[in-house]
C-alpha cells in the first residue's frame, strides 16, 4: 500500500504551526518522521525531529533517502519544495497546503509523473493505515485518530479531509474497520485520482471493499467508473455522492475548489449514474454505507 510500518518520511516546512502540530500528532501515532525542511532553520528540532535547510542537505545527512514528505509551506513556495522533494527521489508527497495555483499543481505532477513519484493532494489531509502509520494530518490528535480509524476490511477515498474521517468513523463502529484511508483532496486539479490508487487498493490483501466520497465537479468519477469496466476490477465499491442541491444551481460551487460544476457531465445526477452502469452502489446517506458494503463482501 501507499503507507506501512516501515515507510520514513520528513515534513517540509516543520517549523510553521500547523506543521509542529502536524508532526507532533503523527509520531505519537507512531509514524517515522526522520526529520524536518525549513530553510535557515538548520540545527534546530521540533519535537526530537532533525531539521535541515534543504531536502538535499537532509538526504546527505541521513544517508538515505526517505519514503515520502509531507508538504506544508505556504502555497507561494510549494511547487519549489515538491519539485526539491521529488528530485532528491522521494517516491510519495502529500501536499496539505491548500490555494496552490493550478498552474503549480499541473507542474508538480507532471515531474511526479516523469520521476515515477506520486503526489497526494493538494489540499489533503494525508494517508493512513490504521494501527500502523499516519503521513499527515488525517484523523488529528493519535487518541482521536485511534478512536476513528481501527484497522479492517474496508479502503476509503474521499475529496474532503474530514469526511475520510466521519466515513472511517461510521465503518469503525459497524466493526468493518478500515484498511487503509486517503484524503485525495478537494482542488480541480490533484496528484492522484480514484482511479489511479485503485490499483494500490487492489494489490492490497487486506482491502475487500472500498468507499468513496464525492462531489460534483470534475472527472474522477467518470474515469473511476471506466477503470472498474476496463479492468474487470473485482472489488467492491460503496460511493456517497454529496452536493446534489447543486444539480439546480449550474456555476454555483461548494467547499472545494473542484467542485464547480461546468457541464451536464460534472453534476451529480450524471455522475451517479455512471458509477451506477459501472456497478458502483451510491449510498442515499453516510449511515447506509456499512450495510451497503456488509452486503457485497458478506
Amino acid at each position: 500500500m501507499l503507507i506501512d510500518e516501515s515507510t520514513t518520511f520528513i515534513v517540509q516546512g516543520i517549523t510553521g504551526r500547523e506543521a509542529v502540530n502536524l508532526t507532533r500528532e503523527c509520531l505519537d501515532y507512531g509514524s517515522k518522521v526522520v526529520g524536518g525542511v525549513t530553510p535557515g532553520r538548520k540545527g534546530r528540532e521540533v519535537h526530537g525531529v532533525p531539521v535541515f535547510d534543504s531536502v538535499k542537505q537532509l538526504v546527505e545527512e541521513l544517508g538515505y533517502v526517505p519514503d515520502g514528505s509531507v508538504v506544508t509551506v505556504p502555497p507561494a513556495f510549494t511547487r519549489d519544495a515538491v519539485f526539491e522533494a521529488i528530485e532528491a527521489g522521494i517516491k510519495i508527497v502529500v501536499i496539505v497546503t491548500e490555494r496552490i495555483p493550478r498552474y503549480d499543481v499541473a507542474q508538480m505532477v507532471e515531474l511526479a509523473n516523469l520521476r515515477g513519484a506520486r503526489i497526494i493532494g493538494p489540499n489533503c489531509l494525508g494517508i493512513i493505515r490504521p494501527g500502523v502509520a499516519k503521513m499527515g494530518g488525517i484523523g488529528g490528535p493519535a487518541k482521536d485518530a485511534e478512536k476513528a480509524y481501527q484497522a479492517g476490511r474496508v479502503g476509503v477515498m474521499s475529496r474532503s479531509g474530514g469526511m475520510t474521517t466521519e466515513i472511517s468513523s461510521t465503518l469503525t463502529a459497524a466493526g468493518l474497520g478500515v484498511s487503509t484511508a486517503c484524503s485525495i483532496g478537494g482542488d480541480a486539479i490533484i496528484g492522484s485520482t480514484y482511479a489511479e490508487l485503485m490499483p494500490f487498493f487492489e494489490e492490497d490483501g487486506q482491502t475487500e471493499a472500498i468507499v468513496i466520497y464525492t462531489e460534483p465537479g470534475g472527472r474522477m468519477e467518470a474515469e473511476l467508473a471506466r477503470y472498474v469496466t476496463e479492468n474487470e476490477s473485482k472489488l467492491p465499491i460503496v460511493a456517497f455522492m454529496a452536493g446534489r442541491f447543486m444539480d439546480e444551481m449550474p456555476g454555483m460551487s461548494f467547499g472545494h475548489a473542484g467542485t464547480i460544476v461546468e457541464g451536464k457531465a460534472d453534476t451529480a445526477a450524471e455522475k451517479i449514474k455512471r458509477l451506477n452502469d459501472a456497478g458502483i452502489t451510491v449510498a442515499e446517506e453516510i449511515s447506509e454505507i456499512p450495510d451497503l458494503v456488509k452486503e457485497k463482501i458478506g
